[in-house]
């Protein structure tokens, strides 16, 4: 555990984040790349960036600092990418557009619920990491969640994904407004933001589940119920794997532990003994409702996320060992992250150390693309969660 942890942070600090800090990113504008090229051009990409890129990659080099990077300019450009986003992707209502050409020029102005998350966690972000500025961050994210709150909030819980409503209503986007929630939290954020959290954390196990299987869905009808065209539905591992680990992290501050957890276990349970092609040892996209595999292109992000469940149940079967005997289902949840940690060096693996691979074929091969900015976030998530476990050995 700490040789992968080592070896994580090592490439994290001392290749990903300067070569992303350096190419990456516009220090005249603040403007982060979409994409960079995977080889010594480092060309990044000329097409629009979106919105989630600039929350995600402000979080990288927050976080990233907190891990050890020591660029003294990390915070500054930090600072200075959320001053753009700010400037170039809140509309006039403080809503997120969803992205913009690297010279500002054009703009998609097309509202989408997760964007608007990553917004929010992006300014939770900077709130915890900048004192001097968290009033303001803190109080343009409470406007931007008012104004969700009047347009989009939809009565049984949750938000709409566009006004007038349509179908489908997605669980993704809320997935991430719960961990923007839990951001906020630690932000010192107003109990609006925990009360969210809670609302979204019961709308998961009520609705977002399918209690005949366990397994979470993605997409609903407009009163939250699973669409009756079985085509319709999917079940994504890699949210599996995304949802254990944030409900276990807001059970446990909200002490609800031993309700949630046989409800993580499940969810784990679907994402390895399903989601998981035994040929690759890697989280695969998507299953059908009945958990046959659908689209078996095993992309980086899911890896990070499997890592992260594995070591939430490892905490949290450690904590409740006293209570119930599972150290059995803790040995397999220490399996998981060795076998995850694996799986994500598989994409770190490139000529150029600091870049990765996003999609991994069934065939074994990578497909030739740029390197997505918007995976450094998912990595560095999973590295912060490792690090801090791993200190537990």
């Amino acid at each position: 555990m700490k040789d992968l942890d080592l070896r994580l942070r090592t490439w994290l600090c001392g290749a990903a984040l300067p070569l992303w800090l350096k190419a990456g990113f516009d220090a005249q504008t603040g403007r982060f790349a979409e994409t960079l090229s995977i080889d010594e051009a480092l060309a990044p990409g000329s097409g629009m960036v979106r919105a989630r890129v600039a929350p995600r990659q402000i979080y990288s080099l927050i976080e990233g600092t907190r891990l050890g990077f020591k660029d003294p300019e990390a915070l500054n450009m930090a600072a200075k990418g959320m001053a753009y986003f700010r400037d170039t992707y809140l509309d006039e209502r403080d809503l997120v557009i969803n992205a913009v050409s690297i010279d500002a020029k054009t703009r998609d102005t097309a509202f989408d619920l997760y964007n608007q998350a990553f917004a929010l966690f992006g300014l939770a972000t900077a709130a915890n990491a900048f004192p001097a500025r968290t009033a303001d961050l803190l109080a343009r994210a409470d406007r931007t969640l008012l104004q969700l709150l009047r347009e989009y909030a939809h009565p049984a819980g949750g938000f709409h994904e566009a006004n007038p409503p349509r179908a489908p209503l997605c669980s993704n986007p809320h997935m991430h407004m719960l961990e923007a929630c839990l951001a906020m939290e630690d932000a010192g954020g107003g109990m609006r933001w925990r009360d969210l959290a809670d609302q979204i954390a019961t709308l998961a196990l009520t609705r977002f589940i399918d209690p005949a299987t366990g397994a979470l869905h993605e997409f609903f009808t407009l009163d939250w119920t699973l669409p009756e065209d079985p085509a319709k539905q999917a079940v994504e591992p890699g949210h599996q794997f995304e949802w254990a680990w944030l409900l276990l992290t807001w059970a446990r501050r909200r002490g609800r532990t031993a309700e949630v957890l046989p409800v993580a276990v499940r969810l784990v349970e679907i994402g390895e003994t399903c989601g998981v092609d035994p040929a690759r040892d890697a989280a695969f996209m998507s299953l059908n409702a009945d958990l046959s595999p659908r689209d078996t292109m095993a992309r980086l992000w899911g890896q990070t996320e499997w890592l992260k469940a594995g070591i939430a149940l490892a905490e949290t079967l450690a904590e409740t060992l006293a209570e119930t005997p599972n150290g059995e289902k803790r040995e397999e949840a220490l399996a998981s992250i060795l076998r995850a940690g694996k799986a994500l060096e598989t994409y770190l693996d490139v000529p150029l150390r600091g870049l990765w691979r996003d999609k991994w074929r069934a065939d074994g091969s990578f497909v030739d693309e740029p390197a997505p900015a918007s995976s450094l976030y998912h990595i560095v998530c999973a590295i912060s969660c490792l690090a801090a476990f791993a200190r537990t050995f």
